[in-house]
């Protein structure tokens, strides 16, 4: 089972990975001003991640492919590493898809 994990980074703000049952990093949040946002942001990933249509499937300058995923209005709450294969991408999608609603969250911060 994933698991969220809560960090805070050199500046003092809250970010977020969601990582897959194996350790990896398959989703990492923007940057969070307060913990609360930052707990608001787990749950929209939680929502939001059952939605095909939330994910922004994207390609990098480099042609590396890689996702967004949305929320409702529009707004990034977390994005994927780059891939090497658009297949790779489509299990990274389904990796957050499964991991995320039942995720625990470990605060680090």
């Amino acid at each position: 089972m994933g698991k969220f994990e809560i960090k805070t980074d050199k500046s003092g703000q809250f970010r977020f990975n969601l990582k897959a049952g194996n350790g990896q990093v398959i989703l990492s949040s923007e940057a969070y001003t307060t913990k609360s946002a930052c707990e608001n942001g787990i749950e929209s990933v939680r929502t939001n991640s059952q939605d095909d249509n939330r994910f922004d499937r994207r390609t990098a300058k480099d042609g590396s492919p890689f996702f967004n995923l949305k929320a409702s209005n529009g707004q990034v709450i977390g994005s994927s590493e780059m891939y090497s294969s658009t297949s790779a991408m489509e299990n990274g999608v389904a990796s957050v898809k499964k991991n995320a609603p039942g995720a625990a969250v470990e605060d680090n911060s």
